[in-house]
């Protein structure tokens, strides 16, 4: 995931966003990171839940451990991440329910490298520990017979292009939008290497089971809105930049900022990094095949069960 400004590293950002008391408890959402131009879409919907009754509140931690941190142990209802691998192993009643994004990323390196071949033994800087970007070089390794040299961890797409630019690395893994701003920025630097597609989730939602059967309707409004959205920048990517509140978190970005909205949806959506109907159980059986692959899961995901790691229910009632 990418950041416009730098990670706070250890301090959580909390803002409150109260909307009509129409829930009996407000929802406490764990956000991985700071808002960000990525995030637009997220905050559309939150705003089309606000509308539709839903109380919430925000927290930005200042990595996605943290965020995760935080549901398990009850201080918030909602998160982003992928915890597959803290699911199989803690056996919490822990549960996606809403693909966010999709692991639709690159290797971006020095001119030095024309292959993710040429990279077997050269250090590579990724987002964060069994994060997205390091089961991305896990399975890099796997395909390619390749070992990578050290692993350094840098926070946020946006970060890394820094580091990479001031001579820090020759070779990260970055985000569709940060990708074209480093190849724009020093094309005659660095180069994208060819990568193989992956379908499976980035970022997703999830929720303790428990909780989310104790809140139906607010979860039901929440996932209602985001599916709606996402649905709707499938067929119009320009919405995301018409309904952002110019007094939100999304609108306080800088005007350069927010004058790329429509063109990095543009992109994302035509680059297919977001599902539609929201990943579901097409998503649940490429994230098993991929995070297993990647060594974040023990089992064959032929025989895992998605149940065990995700809960449909939601998703499916926003579909009919």
């Amino acid at each position: 995931m990418k950041t416009f400004f730098a990670t706070l590293a250890g301090i959580a950002l909390a803002t409150g966003l109260a909307a009509t008391a129409a829930q009996a408890e407000t929802i406490r959402i764990a956000l991985a990171e700071q808002p960000s131009d990525e995030m637009a879409a997220f905050f559309v919907a939150l705003d089309r839940a606000k509308a539709n009754g839903l109380d919430y509140e925000w927290t930005a931690f200042a990595e996605e451990e943290l965020a995760i941190q935080a549901v398990l142990s009850g201080d918030m209802d909602i998160a982003f991440g992928t915890p597959y691998a803290v699911m199989q192993r803690s056996k919490a009643p822990v549960r996606i329910i809403f693909q966010l994004s999709r692991l639709v990323f690159f290797p971006v390196t020095t001119k030095d490298y024309a292959t993710l071949k040429d990279l077997d033994g050269v250090p590579i800087m990724l987002h964060s520990r069994a994060g997205g970007t390091d089961s991305i070089a896990n399975v890099i390794e796997d395909r390619e017979g390749i070992t990578f040299g050290e692993r350094s961890y840098v926070p946020g797409s946006d970060n890394r292009v820094v580091a990479m630019l001031a001579g820090q690395a020759e070779a990260t893994i970055l985000d569709l939008s940060n990708k074209n701003k480093i190849i724009a920025e020093a094309g005659d630097k660095f180069n994208a290497l060819p990568m193989f597609e992956v379908k499976a989730s980035d970022e997703a939602l999830f929720a303790n089971l428990d909780w989310m059967n104790e809140n139906q309707e607010a979860v039901g409004i929440f996932v209602n809105a985001l599916h709606s959205v996402w649905t709707d920048m499938s067929k119009d990517p320009t919405i995301i930049s018409k309904e952002t509140d110019p007094n939100g978190p999304i609108g306080q970005l800088p005007a350069e900022v927010l004058a790329t909205l429509d063109t990095f949806y543009t992109e994302a959506v035509a680059g297919g990094l977001y599902d539609p109907n929201g990943g579901g159980r097409e998503a649940a059986q490429a994230d098993l095949e991929w995070y297993t692959m990647a060594g974040q899961l023990e089992g064959d995901p032929a025989t895992l069960n998605p149940e065990d790691f995700w809960y449909f229910a939601p998703l499916d009632a926003a579909m009919k």
